[in-house]
């Protein structure tokens, strides 16, 4: 067997072992007796210090466990002992001694947790007497809640336990250059942008330590999950076989219902359709050097073809693995060369017969990109490579005139109709407020009403108002009339749309018992003296225009059709 199908067998170096079931049982059962939940975490360290060690902070939870971590193992201790200990060992990565984590996880033990390639001795002959041990990986507690009316192969939430490498706070040095993700801001971002249907198939491309798997599971049949290191998809292994009863899986025959397979991009599937693709990329915009190779790269991140390439390419290559039908969602950076709208490259990149819709969540200048990306790998520690470093990425952007980078998320779909046919859905557009999470439904929705008016005559159609819109009118003191009126979203991507006078009073018509074409001729009869100029009210292009805004309206879930 070669080094690149090790992690198939569930034994590659330098990562968990995937192949010795029962030390995974053990290790479930251990963590599920000490309550190393999300919750259990919560409770144990309190609002503070939980709230902390979710941006990295880790000092306010090694103060809030050193108390609750006494008593081990002489009397063996509390739940809440244990509990300490195994927070300590995983989440703050403080060295723990044998003897602890033998009370703390009597089914496994330590030695069972360095078979599996958890744990490791902590260097140095003192930690050595000691019998100190020290995490090998990161291990923490992971899940979601049931989603309602969620169309799922299995019901309900779950409650898992996610391996990968430890980040940059709980170790020194930078990063492994083949550095498996854990947990991050992005793959959260992902998982609540995903739309949730059921579908027989499934692809995670890049799937890192298999998060987005995970949440595939409950709503795909099948899910093929690739990525181009061998560590990660036996990191991804080892999760899916630990957590397998949670994630409705039988261990002993895993591929019945997961694929893991080793290459770039989409080579690993080629000449297969899926209904959908979710991808966190390794989109990062990095320099690139001459001669360089692959081993010096950042490959959780780094792509490594120059500029924005790694993006564009997938959105010209996606839809060529979509079923009918299908669709793909993704996160990405584009360059935003001086002088262009950000929409520009994008707008590029998909093509004419391909729904398509952007939303750029964030825009930041070459030097905080610079400053965010060598901070997530550590290399801002050594000044000089710091500052070598931070001279390229500048030297890189400017090299093509680059003077902002965006950041969003991209949804794409194949339509379901004849070939070559132009796409119904093309939008690109710049959202930077806070919107509600998980957005996935509300992406779904936006898409249903865009098919909806794509199949209906609007004129015909009876119109209700959304539950979660509200109107304000600010007019100034004394003024007869509100210079400005707004229609606000209290959910889901919470637009405001600013309305003319005639759209607002035909919002404030909308209780469903006239059509649209009667309230727009309702209005033209009422406002087309008032609003006659010199050359006189032309009916038609009032009707014309208004209906237009109202489409955008039902399209945006100001508006919905009644049942």
């Amino acid at each position: 067997m070669t080094d690149s199908t090790l992690f198939l067998a569930g034994n590659t170096p330098d990562a968990p072992r995937s192949d010795l079931p029962e030390l995974l049982k053990a290790l479930a059962a251990d963590l599920r007796a000490v309550d190393y939940t999300l919750t259990g975490v919560a409770e144990l360290l309190g609002e503070s210090a939980y709230n902390a060690l979710n941006r990295d902070q880790i000092i306010p939870a090694l103060l809030a466990t050193e108390s609750a971590a006494q008593g081990l193992p002489a009397s063996g201790g509390t739940t809440a002992a244990a509990l300490a200990a195994v927070v300590r060992l995983w989440l703050l990565a403080e060295p723990q001694t044998q003897a602890t984590l033998d009370a703390a996880l009597p089914g496994i033990r330590a030695a069972g947790l360095v078979e599996l390639g958890l744990l490791e001795p902590e260097p140095g002959s003192a930690a050595l007497d000691a019998g100190l041990m020290r995490a090998k990986a990161d291990l923490r507690p992971y899940g979601w809640e049931g989603a309602e009316g969620e169309d799922t192969v299995s019901s309900g939430g779950a409650e898992l336990w996610v391996a990968s490498d430890l980040a940059a706070h709980q170790q020194a040095g930078v990063l492994r250059h083949d550095h498996v993700l854990g947990i991050g801001q992005a793959s959260t971002t992902l998982v609540q942008t995903t739309v949730r249907r059921h579908v027989a198939k499934a692809l995670d491309l890049g799937t890192g330590c298999g998060i987005q798997s995970f949440h595939l599971l409950h709503h795909a049949e099948h899910v093929t999950a690739t990525d181009i290191s061998a560590r990660a998809l036996a990191f991804t292994r080892f999760n899916l076989l630990l957590n397998a009863p949670a994630l409705h899986l039988d261990a002993e025959h895993l591929e019945d219902r997961v694929s893991l397979r080793l290459g770039s991009l989409l080579e690993p599937v080629a000449g297969e359709e899926f209904e959908l693709v979710v991808s966190n990329p390794p989109f990062v915009i990095t320099p690139r050097t001459s001669g360089e190779a692959a081993s010096g790269q950042f490959t959780y991140r780094d792509g490594g073809l120059p500029g924005d390439e790694i993006v564009s390419s997938l959105v010209r290559d996606l839809p060529s693995v979509l079923a009918p039908g299908g669709t793909a969602q993704l996160l990405g950076n584009w360059e935003i060369p001086a002088g262009a709208g950000w929409a520009e490259r994008p707008q590029s990149w998909a093509s004419p017969d391909v729904d398509a819709w952007f939303i750029q969540r964030e825009q930041v200048s070459p030097e905080q990109y610079a400053e965010t990306w060598l901070q997530d790998a550590s290399e801002s520690r050594d000044r000089e490579h710091y500052k070598e470093a931070y001279a390229a990425y500048l030297a890189d952007f400017a090299s093509r005139n680059v003077t902002g980078i965006g950041f969003g998320m991209i949804w794409l779909r194949r339509p379901a109709g004849v070939p070559g046919a132009t796409a119904g859905i093309r939008r690109f557009e710049e959202i930077t407020y806070p919107i509600e999470q998980p957005v996935g439904p509300h992406l779904g929705a936006a898409v249903g009403r865009s098919d909806w008016l794509a199949l209906h005559d609007l004129a015909d159609a009876h119109l209700l108002v959304a539950d979660d819109v509200t109107e304000e009118r600010h007019q100034r003191p004394g003024a007869e009339h509100p210079g400005v009126i707004l229609l606000r979203q209290g959910a889901g991507l919470r637009r405001t749309n600013l309305l003319s006078t005639e759209l607002a009073g035909f919002v404030s018509a909308c209780d469903g018992d006239l059509s649209v074409g009667q309230i727009i001729g309702a209005l033209a009869a009422l406002l087309g003296g008032s609003l006659a100029g010199e050359d006189g009210f032309d009916d038609d292009a009032f009707r014309a225009a208004l209906l237009t805004e109202v489409g955008n309206l039902v399209r945006d879930g100001f508006l919905l059709p009644a049942p």
